[in-house]
Formats: structure tokens, sequence, C-alpha cells
């Protein structure tokens, strides 16, 4: 029996996993290339993916153990840990936008960025369910900060700038949550662990295009079998993805029903299409046939235009324009005269439009393999993806104990994994109870909900901020917030164990153990004073109600921040016998020490907690007014105007921003 040695740290293992094949990748970095130490790739029997996404997730799993025991046997190494990458037409691009006030004398932290990226990955997400009948999971694959605005003026970094309002839009990708499962659920059954997950039109970027290319404004266009993925660079970045649905089945499509042959056999009549040569092949029949080059050209005329089309279409949409140069990827790059169509339907130089290959020595390399194949730039995209973005001992990280789906990018933070793995920005926030708005004898109360319960975020078992970078091989915990409870009370723990009266809710009389709900007018009256009619209750509800509205009993701050004009007293409505009954004596008030803060530039004034703790910033969320389920941007938390985070203590006459921005 073979013995196989188990695949050591450095050691890469990537799969493309495409419509008509999978082809797997191993290598190993050296400097800053990847060095290829294997290629194997196998064809599906039968349709086993439709337009890049995963049908029979047996099926698939059974070619990735073909393909990966073919290497494992060549290698000699147990290859147990994967870099796959994600393609399908349910891709899905949105962009967002988000923007933080600043003090204009600090410099800005990379806390505050990270902020206002996050702030803007809300809004993207948000936008994004906008579109959908229903809501979805949706993974976030990625994103790309477009542009960076510092009071109006761009820049390509906010970081140690100062100035009075920092803005940024970013373009971020999501998948549904079905694709995503998919991947991970074959890959399992192929008894392989994911290491890490991208985009394949990243992928091939990373393999087609290197890193200091992408100054200009560059495409890249993989054409697989059921799906054109398409990624745009300018500026040094990744600037969006797209896909068209369009790819090399249809030109197969056509030959089938050209010729009357079968998928395969359509497939191997592309494949040995040459110039001036002719392709014998059996039809459907069993007859034997010959077809020249120029009748097969015929025959796909009409879908590779409008595959041509559909290219272009997709270029201009998401760029705004014919980039400066465009790249052919993936096995439907070698259709004859592809590149010409695509030229033209851009009204580009059909020199600036070349079919990847021969570049990629810049990002990859083989001692005796030959790489230059435009059909290796997602396979060696992955590896190189991955390879470029090891950190230290493991490709694994854990998010409460199980692995973490990675869509391997570039750096990773500890916000970027939890939007990786379904979790949203107000798990991460939570959000205060519903208040009760209601009015007593005239004044109007404001019962609040109870506040959020905070997030609990730990990394390697120590506190972390969601901003924290993410190493290969951490071990995340993550408790998402729990929302407070809705405000909630009876008439009877409203008024208290000694009330003896009566009570009118709505002009109706009610019980103490009745609930109170939102906007309720209440009433109290003597036990032995006659029930007033109602046309009377009406009368003394509505002048009452037209009084000026009072806080909650509460004594008077010997220093207020903001001096109060006194209103002169109201005098008391005009009634008509029978005369409005007389209110019972109150319990004498037992007065508590309060906390007066200034929140938003507004007084506010707080009692004393029960328990007699401290005050918090994250016990002012309620009053506040935010509400933490439509975030529009990144939450802006100080005290005395210095930044700070939800568990900063809050005293006596100190001043509390809470804002969205």
């Amino acid at each position: 029996m073979t013995e196989y040695r188990s695949q050591d740290r450095e050691m890469i293992f990537a799969l493309d996993i495409g419509t008509r094949s999978v082809v797997g990748v191993v290598g190993r970095l050296s400097g800053e290339r990847l060095k290829v130490l294997d290629i194997e790739m196998a064809e599906h029997g039968s349709r086993a993916m439709i337009d890049g996404q995963i049908d029979n997730i047996q099926q698939v799993a059974d070619l990735v153990k073909t393909v990966t025991g073919r290497l494992e046997e060549r290698l000699g190494v147990r290859l147990q840990r994967v870099c796959v990458a994600a393609a399908g037409r349910a891709l899905r691009t949105q962009s967002g936008s988000a923007f933080l006030e600043l003090s204009g004398e600090e410099s800005i932290t990379s806390e505050q960025i990270g902020r206002l990226e996050a702030g803007a990955l809300a809004a993207a997400e948000e936008d994004l369910q906008m579109e959908e009948e229903t809501r979805r999971q949706f993974f976030m694959v990625g994103y790309t900060v477009t542009q960076y605005r510092l009071d109006n003026y761009p820049l390509s970094s906010l970081l140690e700038h100062n100035g009075r309002r920092a803005e940024a839009d970013v373009m971020a990708t999501f998948l549904p949550g079905e694709v995503v499962e998919s991947l991970y659920a074959a890959m399992r059954a192929a008894g392989l662990q994911v290491a890490s997950l991208t985009l394949e039109p990243i992928a091939a970027m990373n393999a087609a295009i290197p890193a200091e290319l992408r100054l200009l404004n560059l495409a890249l266009v993989d054409i697989g079998a059921g799906t054109t993925d398409i990624a745009i660079c300018r500026d040094g970045t990744v600037v969006g993805y797209t896909m068209a649905t369009i790819a090399g089945d249809e030109i197969t499509e056509a030959i089938m029903k050209a010729f009357l042959v079968d998928f395969k056999t359509a497939e191997d009549i592309k494949r040995c299409l040459r110039p001036g040569e002719d392709v014998e092949y059996t039809d459907i029949l069993g007859l034997q046939n010959t077809v020249c080059y120029e009748d097969v050209c015929k025959a796909i005329e009409e879908p590779a235009k409008r595959l041509a089309e559909a290219i272009a279409a997709q270029v201009v949409d998401l760029n705004g324009a014919a980039p400066s140069a465009l790249f052919l990827a993936g096995g439907g790059s070698k259709l004859d005269h592809l590149r010409e169509r695509v030229a033209e339907c851009l009204k580009m130089d059909v020199r600036r439009v070349a079919v990847a290959g021969s570049n990629y020595s810049k990002s990859a390399f083989a001692d005796d393999l030959n790489l230059d194949n435009p059909e290796y730039a997602t396979p060696l995209g992955i590896a190189v993806s991955a390879g470029l973005g090891l950190l230290n001992d493991s490709y694994v990280v854990t998010l409460n104990g199980e692995s973490a789906k990675l869509f391997r990018s570039g750096i990773l933070t500890l916000r970027d994994i939890l939007l990786m793995n379904g979790y949203s920005y107000a798990d991460m926030l939570g959000k205060s109870g519903k208040s009760l708005n209601i009015t007593v004898d005239g004044r109007r109360m404001v019962l609040r909900g109870e506040p959020a319960v905070p997030a609990i975020l730990t990394v390697n078992e120590v506190e972390a901020a969601i901003n924290t970078v993410i190493h290969a091989g951490d071990r995340i915990h993550f408790t998402p917030a729990r929302s407070g409870k809705d405000a909630s009370k009876t008439l009877g723990e409203l008024l208290g164990a000694d009330f003896t009266g009566r009570v009118l809710v709505n002009n109706q009389e009610a019980r103490l153990n009745t609930p109170l709900r939102q906007g309720d007018v209440v009433l109290t009256l003597d036990w032995n004073a006659p029930l007033p009619s109602r046309k009377e209750t009406q009368h003394v509800a509505q002048r009452l109600a037209e009084r000026p509205a009072e806080r909650p009993i509460q004594r008077p701050v010997e220093r207020p921040i903001q001096p109060v004009a006194q209103r002169p007293a109201e005098p008391a409505p005009p009634v008509q016998k029978p005369v409005e009954p007389a209110q019972p004596p109150q319990p004498p008030v037992v007065r508590k020490r309060q906390v007066e803060v200034l929140l938003n530039g507004k007084p506010l004034i707080l009692p004393e907690k029960e328990n007699g703790q401290p005050y918090y910033v994250m016990d002012l969320l309620e009053h506040s007014g935010l509400d933490f389920d439509h975030m529009e941007g990144p939450v802006r938390l100080a005290v005395n105007g210095v930044e700070c985070g939800f568990n900063q203590m809050v005293k006596d006459r100190d001043a509390v921003t809470i804002r969205c921005d």
C-alpha cells in the first residue's frame, strides 16, 4: 500500500469547479510567485453543474475525488485542505455609501475607517434586500472601496488625515446562501475541508493581471462553459464584478442542432476546429460524417456574435465605457474570431484585446509544465490568491467552533468574516426594545424598552474589536447582540400598589391588570366619586392632553445645562355639573438622585437606577432615536468629544453623541 505524507502548511491545493470540468492545481509559494507542482483535469460525465452552480452535489464530489486522487498518487501527498472559488448567475453586486462626521482636530484612525466601511456595506446589503421580494440570506463575498473622500476631496487613503467629514463608497459582491452551501457540501462529500473561498473573476484577474498593472483601466473576461465572469480594475484596485449569462455551452448547442450530434460530440468538434481542416464525427443516427471548418463557423456565427455583444454590453455597463485593454480567459476564449468580434462591439483596436496565458509567468511558474493556457486562469488564480493570503500556521479560521466560510481576497477583519458567514450589522449592535408613549392625567410619559445586550466578540479567547484583523488559525467566538424587550406594563404596575381609585383608559373604565398599549390616555379618579359621563370624560381628557408635556416625576437639577423658561400655570378647564371628580391623594414620591446629560445636543434627565449602578453609553441607545434594523451608516459614539465604545461610563453633565453618520 502506497504511503502518503500529509499536506504540509505551505502546500496549496486549489480546485476550479467548472460547468464542464474540474481542474486541480497543487503548488507552493516561491518568493512572490506560485510554483506549480502538478495540474489535473477531468470532465463531468453528465451535466452536474448548471451555469456554474452545482446541481448534483454527489456527482461533483465524485469527480473531485477522482482529480484529487490522481494528484495524490503522483505527488505522494494526502490532500486535505482545498481552496475553491464560487460562480453562478446568482452573483449580485451592489454599491453602498456612508459618511462620518469628524472633529477636524484628531487624525483619522483605522477603527474609524472600519466603521465607515461597515456603514457603506450595511447600506449596500439593505439596498440589495430592497430589490428582493422576500428577505434572503446573502453571503458577502468581498468588497472594494471604490472611493474615499475627505471634505469632498478624493483620497486613496484616509488614515492619519484630518478633516470634518469622511466618506466611503464601496462595491460589494454577494452570493445567496444556497450557492455557497452547495459548494461546501460537495467538498465535504469529497472528504475535503474548504480552506478559503473567493470569486472566480477575482481569482482569474489575480492570475492574468498582476497588481502592478491595475493602475490601468483593464477588463478580465473569463468565458467558461456555463458562465462568463467579468472583472474590472483601475486606479490600482478591482472596482467591480459582473457576469454574462451566455457562454461556451451556447456555441456547443448550436453545433448539436446543426450537425445532429450529442453534446459530447459537439464539444469535440468545437475543440478540433482549425482553419483549413476538416472534422470527422458520428451523428446520433450512427452515420459517419465530415464537416469543413467554414461550415462549422457558419453554424456558430449567430451565438458567437451574441456572446461578443453580451461581453461588450456587460463591460460597458460595469465600467461606464470601453476599457484601455481587455483580456479573454477560459476555454471559450479559444473560439476563432472572438477577439475580433469583441473588439468590434467595443469599438476598440483589436490589438488591445488579448487572450490570457502568456503573462501568467508574473504570478506563477512551473519547471516542466506548460501553463500558457487560457483555461488555467481560474485554477491558477485560486491558488495564487490563496498563496498570497497565507498568514501563518494554518488555512483554517474557526467561528464558534466550526470552520468559517472565508472568501479570500486580501486582509480580512472580524467584521468581514461575520458578514461572510451570514451575520448582519444589526447582529453586531442589537437594538433597544420599543418604548411605550402614554398620557397619564395630562402628563405625557415614555416607558422605555430594555436596552440591547451587547454582542460578545473574542479572538483566541481575548476580547476583540469589530475591525480586528483575523489571521489564519484564529479562533473566533461571536455571540450576537440581543435586542432588548419592548416596554410592557399593566395599569397596576404603572400606578403602584397604593393606588385605590378608579381608572379610565381611552374613556373606558379599566381593571388594574389591563396591559398598556401605545398611545393610551389614562385618567385616574377617586373610587367613591361618581363616574363622569362619556361626554364629560372626553372633554376633560382633551383639555388635560393639551397641557404642556411634562417629564415623569423628577426633581429639578441644581445646575441645569440649559435654562428652561418657566410657563405660567394653566387654569383648570371649566366644567359643568357634575363637577370633575377630585383625584385621590397620591402617596409621597421618593425622590431619587438623577443624572443629567447632553445627548446629541439636547438635555436628558435619567433617574437613578434601581440597583444604584452607573449609566453607560449602551443605556442611552434607546434615547437616541436610531433604528438599528435600518442603519444607513456607521454609528458614531463619543463622550465629551472623545470616541468611545458602548461600555463607556456616563457621568452627570457629560455630553454624549450617538449618531448614525
